[in-house]
């Protein structure tokens, strides 16, 4: 009953109360006559009655307004949240932006640059004011907080040689950076699209935000693109199909010998290590590359939120609910921010095949500098290749792919402890490199 109340409610509202006023002249009505300038509506024919309120009506859905690029990156959106739930492919990041890619797709009324406020570019939306976290580059460095709240370093600083194969897996990066200078992006674009070599999603975010936004100018007066939607969602994919990718690049580029390779038991960390690390890591790193502060200085402060035992509250915050928050925000609007006519373009499938090719490079890097080291390593000391795979910074899941390559070769071998190493170097190694390429691009 309520419901039918309703109904009538608004068909008196958009159809019999407009045709009521019309009838009414103004010494009737006893109001003033204003003329102004007709503003633009949808299937204006100038016949106002029952079909005409139809016919808007009909302008503003989405059925009308729906092209096949919008269908395309609907159904985009639904294999994300397939393969999130299926599979359990990344689902903490796959379910928010598959999400968002619905809604940033719902087709909408924009002739005659009609502004509903409705969608994640329009000025004034719900989305947009969300949207500035992106843009703004905020959401970055409040996730890198929250990893760093529950990252532990002990097997980094038990075995400091491991950063070095974070730092291999970072060749891909620069690799990926010159091919996308061949493939004809301009010097800012082509940084950004590098770091997806880095497997870092947030990292990407950031510094797409500001060498690919859309806004920046260059030297001879054109606009970079905006590159932050497809950066990121190929960031987020490849990192979400780390199980998928990285295995079978891990047994081509090792031998069975190599990976039953027994690796020493790390040694116990003190507490004063574990304080003393994020304080000197921050000092050196930034000094390294300043580029790099609003990541790394966040990530060493959780971290040291952690440690130092007198900030439980802070430190459990940061790594829950602040860490979750900002995942929902930072997933939804960058899956909402692909809309069809800005994602469906040729630089989105460049941009998707790079990513691809700096992934493999990046874990083949990382192979290879584990097998170079191990030439001069004494026997009992040795690095088992297949935590290589671990230097690019998809926390933690390559390092479980490590521990899983590992027991498939021997069943009890466990590799996950020293993959840790290198995976977190790998967050450290994909920041300097970011702010690297801001001081030369930004």
């Amino acid at each position: 009953m309520l419901a039918l109340l309703v109904i009538v409610s608004l068909a008196w509202l958009a159809f019999v109360k407009p045709e009521h006023d019309r009838s009414l002249s103004p010494a009737d009505s006893k109001t003033e006559v204003i003329v102004a300038t007709p503003q633009y509506q949808p299937g204006d024919s100038g016949e106002p009655g029952f079909m005409d309120g139809l016919k808007r009506f009909w302008d503003f859905t989405g059925f009308r307004n729906a092209t096949p690029g919008h269908l395309i990156m609907i159904i985009i959106g639904l294999v994300f949240i397939f393969l999130a739930i299926r599979y359990e492919y990344e689902p903490l990041l796959l379910v928010p932006i598959g999400t968002g890619i619905l809604i940033g797709n719902i087709p909408m009324f924009t002739d005659g640059g009609m502004n509903l406020q409705v969608g994640i570019y329009q000025q004034g939306s719900v989305l947009n004011y969300l949207y500035f976290g992106v843009l703004k580059g905020v959401y970055p460095p409040l996730i890198f907080l929250g990893i760093g709240a529950m990252t532990d370093f002990s097997s980094l600083i038990s075995n400091p040689r491991l950063l070095l194969l974070g730092a291999a897996a970072q060749v891909g990066i620069f690799i990926t950076f010159i091919g996308a200078l061949l493939l004809g992006f301009n010097m800012p674009e082509a940084g950004a699209i590098g770091i997806i070599g880095g497997a870092d999603g947030p990292t990407a975010i950031f510094i797409s935000s500001r060498l690919a936004n859309g806004v920046n100018m260059l030297a001879d007066g054109t606009t970079v693109k905006n590159l932050i939607g497809p950066i990121a969602i190929a960031a987020y994919s490849y990192m979400a199909l780390v199980p998928v990718i990285q295995p079978p690049i891990m047994r081509l580029m090792t031998s069975k010998k190599e990976r039953l390779i027994r690796m020493k038991p790390p040694r116990a960390v003190t507490k004063t290590e574990k304080i003393l690390f994020p304080i000197f890591g921050l000092l050196l790193t930034c000094f390294i590359s300043p580029g790099a502060l609003p990541l790394l200085g966040m990530l060493f402060f959780g971290n040291i939120l952690k440690e130092s035992g007198v900030t439980k509250r802070l430190a459990e915050t940061a790594r829950t609910s602040l860490i979750d928050i900002v995942t929902i925000m930072i997933g939804l609007t960058v899956g909402a921010s692909t809309q069809a006519d800005v994602f469906l373009t040729r630089e989105s499938i460049l941009i998707f095949g790079l990513g691809a090719g700096a992934f493999a490079i990046a874990t083949t890097m990382g192979i290879l500098f584990a097998k170079s080291m191990n030439l001069f390593l004494p026997e009992g000391s040795k690095i088992n290749p297949l935590i290589g795979n671990s230097g690019v910074s998809a926390v933690p899941d390559s390092a479980r792919v490590s521990e899983a390559e590992g027991l498939k070769a021997d069943k009890t071998n466990h590799l996950l402890m020293h993959a840790m190493g290198p995976n977190v170097a790998g967050v450290i190694g994909s920041a300097i490199a970011a702010g690297i390429l801001l001081s030369y691009l930004g």
